[in-house]
């Protein structure tokens, strides 16, 4: 009974659910942030393309870097499994923040002269 339970917890998960896990498991917070909203020199990851996150994750996975900058993550994309990329790509894509339950809105600009 107990395994039947773990399984259907295990496999009823959404693919964004799971890629969440694996965002948290794979401690990319630590560089991109807790709402993958980028950190200094790394870059923000919520909302951006799925078809560009699976492609760079892919590189990544495959030893390719475009920079020398980018070829951190090799380490952390080595072992990722294609599920585990289209699962971290669904999550960063459709990412929302449970706080607001709303995706960012990047079209506010935090620089400029302030509208005077």
């Amino acid at each position: 009974m107990i395994f039947f339970l773990f399984t259907t917890v295990l496999f009823s998960q959404t693919a964004y659910e799971k890629g969440k896990a694996v965002y948290k498991a794979k401690a990319c917070y630590s560089c991109h942030g807790h709402k993958l909203e980028g950190m200094n020199t790394f870059p923000r990851l919520a909302n951006r393309a799925k078809g560009f996150l699976a492609y760079k994750l892919t590189k990544f996975r495959s030893r390719e870097a475009a920079t020398q900058a980018e070829e951190m993550m090799i380490t952390y994309s080595i072992d990722l499994s294609d599920e585990d990329i289209q699962n971290l790509a669904t999550y960063m894509n459709e990412y929302v923040d449970e706080e607001v339950g709303e995706s960012y809105d990047y079209s506010f600009q935090t620089h400029g002269d302030g509208g005077s």
